[in-house]
């Protein structure tokens, strides 16, 4: 007798297993793509990982080697900084020599005669404070010839903020030491004039840098190109990292380096930045300490 349904169709359980057979296959084949999508992405990932680390391991690469013995080297900055006998005038030297050490400044202890060194940072704040403070005075000893500066740019406050504002500044200015090396006293006076707020600034662009040059008197193509170039970062970097690691520099207070870091006729300076009688009483103070008649080193070679 007819059921209604066909003797040899499917029936309802039949059909609830067949469901759930297709279910189970088709949750099968979506796991099986899902784990090739997985795959590939995976793949995808490592080999793009591995190509940023190339990208990066070749920019470090270049970055740190070309710190080595194939870096540029200013003239005129033999010490590591440049020594003024007066506001417009500039001690001849030669480039350090690829892969060389920089060679410090040997001074005639005359009784009279102020040889100030200082390590300075066109980022840091104290920099601009003394610089600020002291500028007059030190202008006019230099005229007076009663003085002798040597400055030495070192980049201590570099961030991603800044813009490395801090080696670019250096590098700017050690382009003039090579090519304008008179105007020096110029352009270091109008970057402190100019400095950027350490806490919120991006540092200046090297175009506004060189706006800065050029209204100091200071303008022409190698020293355009030399700061677009960034031709003496790599000095800078190197200087810095000399001066950091000169146990003759650290601070006895606290035993690291920073700046301004000032000595006179060999001696260390550990006043404050914002009175100029305060170092004028200190000079003072060293040149009759060191005394006369004798030559001095500092830093003493390594």
């Amino acid at each position: 007798m007819a059921t209604g349904r066909g003797s040899t169709g499917p029936t309802k359980r039949d059909r609830r297993e067949e469901a759930r057979e297709t279910a189970r296959r088709m949750r099968e084949e979506a796991a099986k793509k899902a784990k090739r999508r997985k795959i590939i992405v995976q793949g995808s990932v490592i080999a793009g990982v591995v190509a940023v680390l190339a990208i990066i391991g070749v920019v470090i690469f270049t970055t740190v080697g070309n710190g080595g013995a194939g870096a540029a080297n200013p003239k005129n900055m033999a010490s590591g900084g440049i020594l003024l006998t007066s506001p417009t005038t500039a001690v001849s030297t030669p480039a350090i020599p690829s892969g060389g050490q920089p060679t410090p400044t040997k001074m005639k202890l005359d009784g009279k005669t102020a040889h100030i060194q200082i390590w300075l940072d066109y980022q840091c704040p104290y920099c601009d404070q003394f610089e600020t403070t002291n500028d007059d005075q030190i202008k006019q000893w230099l005229q007076d010839g009663t003085a002798t500066l040597e400055v030495h740019p070192v980049a201590i406050l570099d961030s991603v903020q800044n813009n490395n504002y801090s080696t670019r500044a250096g590098a700017a200015a050690s382009c003039v030491a090579n090519s304008q090396p008179d105007k020096f006293w110029d352009i270091n006076s109008a970057l402190f004039a100019k400095q950027p707020n350490e806490q919120t600034g991006t540092g200046l662009t090297n175009a506004e840098i060189l706006s800065i040059f050029k209204d100091a008197g200071v303008s022409s193509k190698a020293i355009t190109d030399c700061v677009n170039n960034q031709t003496y970062a790599d000095f800078v970097t190197t200087m810095t990292k000399d001066a950091s690691t000169n146990s003759q520099l650290k601070n006895p207070a606290n035993n690291g380096f920073g700046t301004p870091t000032v000595f006179v006729n060999g001696e260390r300076y550990q006043g404050g930045f914002t009175d100029a009688s305060v170092f004028a009483a200190f000079t003072q103070a060293a040149v009759k300490d060191a005394g006369s008649g004798k030559t001095i080193t500092f830093p003493t070679a390594k």
